[in-house]
């Protein structure tokens, strides 16, 4: 008899201690990742968007603490290039092995693994990144808005740490190893 109160204040310990979670699908045609590639001498440099191909957030009471997010590689684009030919072969070059290599690794991934929440909906986000199979711990922060469904982040990452390993042969053509990034989810 003993053994079975026992077993019941522990599973009702277990129980009412669990916060319910949910998950939440984001809306891949409304959020947006914008990529930023610089030069290291001189201003300029590439930006582009890519597209997300599922993801969704983990939700507790009211606030996102987790969730995980799937790029597709494949859907890399140019904004600054004006003539076709020219985005092309851009886009072409950073699927290539020295940079993405995308058909080898045609998906990314990103995994909020905790939020340290500051005032205002704004947090700190600790998640971990894939890109070639090459999975790296990065912090960023990120602003929270419940009323429109929506999170917004700025961050850089260095390229190096996912082999992303392109070098220039010239010094004035040479890109920084830092890529941008400005991402816009919503649900």
């Amino acid at each position: 008899m003993r053994k079975i109160i026992i077993l019941f204040v522990s599973l009702f310990s277990l129980l009412t201690g669990i916060e319910a979670q949910e998950k939440l699908t984001i809306n891949t045609e409304n959020s947006t990742i914008r990529w930023i590639g610089e030069y290291t001498f001189h201003f300029g440099g590439h930006d582009g968007y890519i597209q997300f191909k599922e993801g969704f957030f983990i939700k507790k009471g009211n606030k996102i603490t987790g969730g995980e997010f799937v790029i597709d590689m494949n859907s890399m684009t140019n904004n600054d290039i004006k003539e076709q030919e020219g985005k092309d072969s851009l886009i072409n070059h950073l699927k290539d092995p020295d940079f993405f290599d995308v058909p080898k690794y045609p998906i990314a991934k990103l995994e909020i693994l905790t939020i340290e929440y500051f005032k205002n909906n704004k947090g700190k986000i600790h998640a971990n990144m894939t890109i070639k199979e090459i999975t790296k711990p990065i912090t960023f922060n990120a602003e929270f808005n419940y009323d429109k469904k929506e999170m917004f982040a700025r961050f850089k990452i260095d390229r190096r740490d996912w082999n992303v390993s392109y070098k220039s042969k010239f010094k004035n053509g040479a890109i920084s190893d830092a890529i941008g990034f400005e991402v816009t989810i919503n649900l």
